[in-house]
């Protein structure tokens, strides 16, 4: 798994490829907190190089979204490959993050 961050004014866009499962979620998790802790709650993740999520995954992209929410932020989905749309889709997830098409959308919407 790749993580990479990029941080614009308002908003910071965090690109993953790869696979995510229990073995490297943590780090997904520390990428969240990192930003977290510089006081970024504005956040869209870009899952379109995601072939696989494990429920590890999704429980770190949920906490994050807690977290941020507590703090007036959001953790909003761009691109989701079509095999992550349907993880979503079928933990429905779907419903609880607000999901774009493309990161210019999901970045733009804040």
């Amino acid at each position: 798994m790749e993580i990479e961050t990029e941080s614009f004014k308002r908003v910071d866009l965090i690109t993953v490829t790869g696979r995510i499962d229990s073995s490297n979620a943590s780090e997904l998790e520390g990428t969240f907190k990192g930003l977290a802790d510089d006081g970024r709650y504005r956040l869209v993740i870009d899952l379109s190089g995601i072939d696989y999520m494990s429920s590890a995954g999704l429980r770190a992209l949920v906490a994050s979204l807690r977290e941020n929410k507590k703090h007036h932020g959001d953790l909003r989905i761009a691109n989701p490959s079509e095999r992550m749309a349907e993880v979503l889709n079928l933990a429905g997830l779907d419903t609880v993050f607000s999901v774009y098409d493309d990161s210019v959308s999901a970045v733009g919407s804040y």
